[in-house]
């Protein structure tokens, strides 16, 4: 018997599910989440950056498209489509979108911040 209280609709179809603008150049799609989970999917302009941050959730991201500069810690790495990356909790990281791109985050728990607004 499960005890999750919070969770997605069952199925998600990309062209109804609304973008939200995060940023100048950069958008996401909240996909399937329930408290313990979340796909999200995060979209950049050429020269779009991903801010420096952490948060306390592990982080395991795909490069759908794109080329993209990203920072984990210490350590830079140029990734591209088909490549990926894990972010421990509260390592501090970001990126820089080289060229168009499309990154596909997991997060565990949820982000709860992200359904804050």
């Amino acid at each position: 018997m499960s005890t999750t209280t919070l969770q997605s609709s069952i199925f998600q179809v990309g062209n109804e599910t609304a973008w939200e603008n995060l940023s100048p150049g950069i958008s996401r799609q909240i996909f399937g989440y329930d408290d313990k989970i979340m796909l999200v999917k995060v979209k950049f302009d050429k020269d779009a950056v991903g801010s420096l941050h952490e948060h306390h959730h592990s982080q395991v991201t795909y490069v759908e498209a794109g080329v993209f500069e990203v920072t984990i810690g210490d350590e830079n790495k140029i990734l591209k489509a088909g490549d990926g990356f894990y972010v421990p909790p509260h390592a501090v990281h970001g990126c820089v979108c080289l060229e168009p791109g499309m990154l596909v985050d997991v997060f565990s728990p949820h982000r709860e911040d992200f359904l804050a607004s």
